[in-house]
């Protein structure tokens, strides 16, 4: 069963999803945040495929991180996502913040982004 906050967010998503798509050139990069843990995915919607992904669950930030839901977890794991993408040759995609604020930790998620060097 969802909140009502949560129905707000999911309608807000699905507005700014019938608007963006993602390509093999500029991939679609969707953010998702819990209350404990961020989610990146790149994702060529025109061949349904994920290109890269990578949490705060993963093994490399653990061990670097107590607590992944702050914003400290946020900025580390933008620095770390936006160098797996250079290394696989992104260099631009489109922002999807499905339906989260842009405040708190998907404002600091989206600025170590593009001080790491991915362009949206």
């Amino acid at each position: 069963m969802t909140t009502v906050k949560e129905a707000k967010r999911i309608s807000r998503h699905k507005r700014i999803r019938a608007k963006i798509r993602g390509t093999e050139e500029c991939p679609r990069l969707c953010v998702h945040r819990g209350l404990r843990n961020m989610q990146l995915q790149l994702i060529n919607d025109t061949k349904s495929k994920t290109l890269l992904s990578l949490s705060t669950r993963a093994k490399e930030l653990r061990d670097k991180l107590g607590y992944c839901g702050n914003l400290k977890a946020a900025t580390l794991l933008g620095e770390m996502f936006a160098q797996k993408a250079a290394a696989k040759g992104i260099k631009r995609a489109v922002f999807d913040r499905s339906g989260f604020a842009y405040q708190g930790r998907v404002k600091a998620l989206a600025e170590a982004l593009r001080k790491g060097g991915l362009i949206f």
